[in-house]
């Protein structure tokens, strides 16, 4: 496969992140296996930085935080700091503010909107040391989360994608596998289980597991995308033609038809 062609994901920047990232995961329906991924791809950083509205509402609202107080008005500053950093695509500090409102409210959305905001500053981290350090983050907030409510699918289901960039990666697919037990059609679940399949090279079973998913929601543009990658490294030129028409079809964004282009041009 023409890895670090998979601009795919020009509709997720964070996805291309995580699929060029994770080691080399073998998913059967018996067992799995793992194999070491020798080559690892730093895509670019793709946010710019933030517009001057975000910039003058982040200003405005660090006069207002104050890193002594936990107070509840100090901890709705950081909420809002929280949100105003991922815009600017500074998600580190969208994490930390996450954390800060979280460690006042103590709801499950709270932990959720933590944990979701330490795994978008993880997908994006190059050094992996920090990538450890954001996972680590991640998990501990997601834990939070299932232990007050184990039916939290995304919460496992993101938990689980932070483990398949570790010295541990089975159990992500563990987690995977138990969301779909709970939620056959669940689409997370799905989708991240068909991307490690091609990852990995299998590519009967990717197409089996993104058939499920575009089953169960047609629109989902980057499992159509998928799947018409992982037809074209089978060798299935008619099945992936149809696919990347697909795709155009469904999204007329600029950059989904020049990717989809891209890969129409390589099956003439």
């Amino acid at each position: 496969m023409q890895r670090n062609r998979i601009i795919l994901i020009v509709l997720s920047a964070a996805f291309i992140i995580i699929l060029y990232q994770l080691p080399k995961v073998v998913v059967n329906n018996e067992q799995e296996s793992v194999l070491p991924d020798s080559a690892m791809v730093s895509p670019a950083d793709p946010h710019e930085g933030p517009t001057a509205t975000v910039q003058t509402s982040i200003n405005r609202m660090r006069k207002g935080f104050s890193k002594t107080s936990s107070g509840e008005k100090n901890a709705i500053f950081a909420d809002s700091l929280a949100d105003l950093y991922a815009a600017a695509g500074r998600f580190d500090s969208a994490a930390w503010f996450a954390e800060s409102a979280a460690a006042f409210f103590g709801t499950e959305g709270s932990w959720m909107k933590a944990g979701n905001s330490y795994y978008q500053a993880f997908t994006f981290a190059m050094d992996p040391v920090k990538q450890n350090e954001l996972a680590e983050k991640a998990r501990d907030f997601f834990g939070r989360v299932l232990q007050r409510n184990p039916s939290n699918l995304e919460a496992k289901t993101n938990m689980a994608m932070t483990y398949l960039a570790s010295s541990n990666p089975m159990q992500g697919i563990t987690l995977l596998r138990e969301v779909l037990a709970q939620d056959p059609r669940n689409e997370g679940a799905l989708f991240n289980l068909g991307m490690l399949s091609i990852q990995s090279g299998q590519y009967d079973r990717a197409i089996e597991r993104l058939n499920e998913l575009v089953a169960v929601n047609p629109a989902h543009v980057q499992a159509q995308l998928l799947l018409g990658v992982a037809y074209m490294n089978k060798g299935d030129k008619k099945s992936a033609r149809l696919q990347f028409e697909k795709v155009k079809e469904l999204d007329k964004d600029p950059a989904v038809q020049a990717t989809a282009d891209s890969y129409l041009k390589d099956l003439r």
